[in-house]
């Protein structure tokens, strides 16, 4: 019989990932990677929780100790990148403050969102995980190249499939000629969450409320990375903030972004309100920088949401409630002045991954830099956000939702979206988030408008 292994919350999984976030927060952990390393200690795998194998008790024990003493080290990035919303704010000396939105036209654009998110999605479900060099190979092997629509098998090379095949889990229903509905998601099931969030505790939720209805209604095993270390730290018998702190080394990856929609969804016009809620929310699962990612896309999906068609508008507002000095911060301005310096968006896409390559894939601060630098080169465009979003690698999925959702908020309506996008979707979601499984993305609108009109 094969026993049963948990991924992404085993010691010994979790010590080379902090190794890792010691070197990129400038702790000196020289002598703790020694001494992991003489033990036997592994890397941290290329795929977070990658590792099958049981450790032995001897090398566990020693990995919770050195987590213990890695959480000690003090980092010279603190001051520059604060974690509590006091603190964010005050590095922050042009807070936004609330503008006009066109209310009686947020309906279709809420609609355009949900679509939006759920087509970029879905677009770059199947390359997921894969490096940019496969995700380039796979789409000019059926002429999708710069990538113009979905990803599919047929005419592609057998020996090209072999040596870098689809996502496991996603390409049975999102190559083209598979797709049939909107599949199961944590980029859709998040955005679930946060509705029931606001349907059950409204805009005045605290951390503790966010925790509860996890663990009521999200499936231990919907979560990944830091989402299932946190959910770990809560069975364990940790509250908030210290969740996303304890033996969490994912803490600064992408997964408060993908639950940031709703805040901004909610907060049309006002930046500064979706930026604090997206805080609440995400600082029970991560720090700093992957908190000021999910601040950055609540704000930048609040002014969408007010009726700009200006996305370069939308990002600029959206780096206001991120710290200047952060990492974060330093990224997205990065990419947006790379998108802006090249007419190829691949040159673009080559010189981040070069300047940012040495974060792991799912970190923030490389995603976030690759959707800033999609959103200004497709200039709002639907199709040209999404599909450089995903042909940018990296999290691809995650960014293919966000890009969607931002630039099917500056589409306004959801008529204004290619058919041979929505289509496929048939209004239908699949998901294991409380009573939702099967519903229409109309329906979501319709109940996230009502979120955002309560008072």
């Amino acid at each position: 019989m094969t026993g049963l292994r948990l991924t992404w919350v085993q010691p010994e999984d979790l010590v080379g990932h902090e190794l890792r976030q010691a070197t990129e927060d400038g702790r000196d952990a020289r002598a703790i990677r020694t001494r992991w390393t003489a033990a036997g200690g592994p890397p941290p795998p290329p795929l977070a929780g990658a590792s099958t194998t049981s450790a032995s008790p001897e090398l566990r024990a020693l990995a919770t100790r050195l987590l213990d003493e890695l959480a000690n080290l003090p980092s010279p990035l603190t001051q520059h990148e604060p974690t509590s919303l006091k603190a964010v704010r005050a590095t922050c000396p042009t807070w936004p403050l609330p503008h006009t939105t066109a209310r009686g036209a947020l309906l279709p654009r809420l609609h355009a969102g949900w679509l939006g998110r759920a087509v970029g999605c879905l677009l770059g479900k199947p390359v997921e995980k894969l490096p940019l060099h496969a995700v380039r190979a796979l789409a000019r092997a059926t002429g999708n190249w710069p990538l113009a629509t979905w990803f599919t098998a047929k005419g592609v090379p057998g020996e090209l499939l072999y040596a870098h095949p689809w996502n496991r889990r996603s390409a049975p229903t999102s190559l083209a000629e598979n797709i049939d509905g909107m599949p199961e998601d944590d980029d859709l099931n998040f955005p679930l969450l946060n509705l029931l969030l606001l349907q059950r505790h409204g805009r005045d939720f605290s951390t503790t409320d966010v925790a509860r209805l996890w663990l009521d209604e999200l499936p231990a095993g919907r979560t990944f990375t830091a989402e299932r270390v946190a959910y770990r730290n809560l069975l364990s018998g940790l509250e908030p903030p210290l969740t996303a702190r304890h033996h969490n080394p994912f803490r600064e990856w992408i997964g408060a972004a993908i639950r940031a929609d709703l805040h901004g969804w909610t907060h049309p016009g006002d930046p500064a309100a979706a930026a604090a809620q997206a805080h609440r929310d995400a600082t029970l699962t991560h720090t700093a920088n992957g908190v000021y990612s999910a601040m950055f896309v609540a704000a930048v999906i609040a002014t969408a949401a007010a009726g700009t068609r200006d996305v370069h508008r939308a990002l600029a507002t959206g780096l206001t409630v991120v710290p200047p000095h952060s990492r974060l911060a330093d990224a997205v301005r990065l990419g947006i002045e790379t998108a802006s310096a090249h007419t190829d968006f691949d040159t673009v896409v080559d010189r981040l991954h070069y300047a940012l390559g040495h974060y792991h894939w799912v970190h923030a601060i490389p995603n976030a830099a690759l959707l800033s630098a999609a959103l200004t080169h497709a200039d709002g465009d639907f199709t040209g956000s999404i599909c450089r979003a995903v042909s940018g690698g990296w999290d691809t999925d995650s960014n293919g939702a966000t890009a969607g959702s931002v630039a099917g908020l500056l589409a306004g309506d959801p008529g204004a979206l290619p058919d041979r996008w929505t289509a496929p979707l048939k209004n239908r979601l699949a998901t294991s988030v409380a009573d939702f499984n099967g519903i229409g993305f109309d329906t979501l609108a319709r109940l996230t408008h009502q979120e955002a009109l309560r008072p």
